[in-house]
């Protein structure tokens, strides 16, 4: 049931994975965006446990892409939305 759960949002990691790619976000502007309450829809938590995204700690936290977070892109036909 797990495996089912996570085919049916995956479409939603690979969105917040190209998301953050186009450029580094805030981190209250990610969570505002992608944080639900929903154990059922845990996109946000899904990307980072995977290691897709990360964020930088500091005063002005940043979400940013990370080289498998890109690697999961590409291998997905999403790579090239970057570049536009």
């Amino acid at each position: 049931m797990a495996a089912e759960l996570e085919v049916q949002h995956e479409p939603l990691i690979l969105d917040l994975v190209e998301w953050v790619a186009r450029k580094p976000r805030p981190y209250a502007e990610v969570m505002e965006a992608w944080r639900t309450s929903c154990p059922r829809l845990p996109v946000w938590e899904d990307a980072v446990d995977r290691g897709l995204v990360e964020r930088r700690a500091g005063e002005n936290a940043l979400v940013q892409v990370t080289a498998a977070g890109l690697d999961y892109l590409k291998n997905n036909g999403r790579a090239a939305k970057l570049t536009g």
